[in-house]
């Protein structure tokens, strides 16, 4: 069978001929194996019947990359997208959002649902996330019976289990398809400082030796310090390799390496250089072009080098991938995030470390994390092999884990499930009784122990978060939504202090500037890297701090990042340049960006929740404040 060109492996047959005969799908394929052709049959089969498809995807950057595929494929009125900043023809056909707008649109019972058929489900194993992954999991349970599902994942050990779950709650059958075999297999290696390319287990028993030998003549056992290859000498070694994607668990460290090896090496020809800055000078406009960033990343993309992170720029970030995707670029350095389902594979990939930081604490990464990234090695129809690279230090423990995991990806999709206001006062607002308990019973948790006590640890929880709601007049004695709850239903990030904010009128006795120092303080993540010039700004904080006193905002707002957010905002809102906002902190460019774009998204919330015309004024005054120049979002 073709589609698209393309002859079809038999997994991908097997799937599309379940999706014509109105199964679910759950599709367990390694990484490079061509899952995405399987959800294109299902956007066209679709879209030919005239059916409604929502394809959802974990971050922005995919959900955005789909929006200009699918565009391109069946044209601008056939396709639109819907993220926390942006909304564009949100009436077609097929919808590409965020699973989170996925998830709430069911909990507010969006009639575009009953029209829905199909929804694909784009690296569900983003269900393990521990911060986001009760989304997933409420999208599928929250789901009307009459929606089908494509859910796509590299490796997933307990498929079969996962599918009998969304049977289980959804009565209809879910079909299973499995291929671990890679088109392009890989091969695992590691680099040594000193005796450079060579396999975990050769390096495991030199290491032996040289202990029993040590031990024997007496001397120091293994205490040697460890020793870490270096990145410039790897990619010497591997240059009939190229290209490589150089993962790096670090922003900083991804721009320092990219300078180090632009230092050294130089790997494009003239004429390549010319095609270089004609696209560098097409992305970058006049108020980012004196930014650090682009000063260092034009430096690097002119060598053939470049860095990709979350904290860069959207126009820069475009300007890497189009030059990678052409070839251009020979040795990319980037954080995990590049892995997330964009289609830009490499002949290689290196790793700078197998430790990363996971928003909590350092730790190795897992099977599923490393094959995630090991996976972009070896181009379909180009490479007959993909390499894989890491740097290691002589550590027993660190080189047993990479034999460990490097061998097959066997992280089995893990509950995450859990309660928040808003999905409890979405349940309230939406069910009764019998049908609450029904739903908090269909989590994939509960399916996995099938244990009456989880049960009641799960009530136990709705029940402690109800009272809650009911002591600050969000539900009344009846469990009924008072006009406060109904608000608060429609936020879904800190959704009481917001209610708080708006529904108890403190936003009328402040300023704009503020409102949006207030939402700052809300949405600002700290790092304990962060650093900021706090001066200024003193008569708003006092003034935040006397009217933010209430009993439960005063224990839920972090008054130090307010104190931070104050002159940062204070000075964007007033009109200042992107650039002179950069020297109020060291943040990453990206980073403040997406801190003014999430406070939109949050203003925009407020809008869509609030009846109070003042209120949805205030918002819109506000956003008209921030959103400008970088910050405004340009699909």
């Amino acid at each position: 069978m073709k589609f698209q060109g393309f002859t079809l492996d038999p997994f991908q047959e097997e799937a599309i001929g379940y999706v014509d005969k109105n199964f679910s799908v759950v599709v367990s394929a390694a990484t490079g194996t061509g899952k995405t052709l399987i959800a294109d049959y299902v956007v066209s089969h679709h879209i030919k019947k005239g059916h409604k498809i929502v394809y959802t995807a974990p971050i922005k950057a995919l959900s955005n990359q789909k929006f200009y595929d699918f565009s391109k494929t069946y044209g601008e009125d056939a396709v639109g997208i819907m993220t926390g900043d942006v909304v564009i023809n949100p009436t077609a056909p097929l919808l590409i959002m965020t699973t989170e707008i996925y998830r709430n649109m069911l909990l507010q019972n969006d009639p575009f649902i009953d029209e829905l058929s199909y929804v694909i489900f784009d690296e569900i194993h983003y269900i393990n996330d521990r911060e986001r992954g009760t989304v997933w999991e409420e999208s599928i349970i929250f789901s009307p019976e009459h929606i089908r599902f494509l859910c796509l994942s590299a490796t997933i050990p307990n498929a079969e289990e996962f599918a009998a779950w969304i049977a289980s709650i959804k009565n209809h059958e879910v079909k299973v398809v499995r291929y671990e075999k890679r088109a392009v297999p890989l091969r695992h290696f590691v680099f040594d400082a000193e005796l450079g390319i060579t396999t975990t287990q050769k390096l495991l028993g030199i290491m032996q030796s040289e202990r029993s030998f040590r031990y024997h003549r007496g001397g120091r056992k293994s205490t040697d310090r460890p020793r870490e290859g270096h990145h410039t000498m790897l990619i010497e070694d591997i240059q009939d390799k190229l290209p490589a994607i150089f993962f790096v668990f670090s922003r900083k460290h991804c721009e320092e390496k990219a300078e180090e090896l632009a230092r050294k090496k130089h790997f494009l020809t003239n004429d390549q250089k010319v095609e270089v800055t004609t696209i560098v000078n097409r992305y970058i406009t006049d108020s980012i072009r004196t930014l650090q960033t682009t000063a260092k990343l034009r430096n690097v993309l002119s060598h053939g080098i470049a860095f990709h992170h979350a904290g860069i720029l959207p126009p820069l970030k475009k300007a890497v991938e189009e030059m990678f995707a052409k070839g251009l670029i020979k040795v990319l350095y980037a954080t995990e995030t590049f892995s997330v389902g964009i289609n830009m594979p490499a002949k290689s990939v290196c790793f700078a470390s197998l430790v990363k930081y996971d928003g909590v604490s350092m730790r190795p990464v897992n099977a599923k994390e490393y094959f995630q990234l090991a996976g972009r090695a070896g181009r379909r129809g180009i490479d007959t092999e993909g390499f894989v690279y890491v740097t290691v230090r002589r550590n027993k423990a660190e080189l047993e884990h990479l034999a460990e995991i490097s061998v097959r990806d066997d992280i089995p999709l893990q509950s995450q499930f859990r309660l928040a206001y808003n999905t409890v006062l979405n349940l309230l607002g939406n069910h009764n009784a019998a049908e609450i308990e029904t739903i908090l019973r269909s989590n994939f948790d509960y399916y996995l122990r099938k244990q009456s006590e989880k049960q009641v640890r799960i009530m136990a929880s709705f029940n402690n978060k109800k009272r809650v709601l009911q002591k600050y007049g969000y539900v009344d004695k009846n469990q009924e939504l008072t006009k406060k709850g109904n608000f608060t239903r429609h936020i879904y990030a800190y959704e009481l202090e917001i209610s708080e904010l708006i529904t108890g009128g403190i936003y009328k006795k402040l300023s704009n500037i503020e409102i949006l120092c207030t939402l700052a303080a809300l949405v600002y993540e700290p790092s304990p890297s962060d650093k900021f010039i706090v001066r200024g700004g003193k008569q708003i904080y006092e003034k935040l701090r006397k009217q933010l006193a209430t009993p439960f905002l005063q224990k839920q707002i972090n008054f130090m990042s307010l104190k931070r957010m104050i002159p940062l905002v204070q000075q964007w809102a007033t009109g200042c340049s992107f650039k002179d906002l950069l020297e109020v902190s060291n943040l990453a460019e990206g980073d403040i960006i997406r801190l003014m774009r999430r406070m939109i998204d949050v203003m925009r919330q407020i809008m869509h929740a609030s009846t109070d015309e003042q209120a949805q004024l205030c918002m819109h005054e506000c956003i008209e404040l921030i959103d400008r120049d970088v910050v405004s979002i340009v699909l």
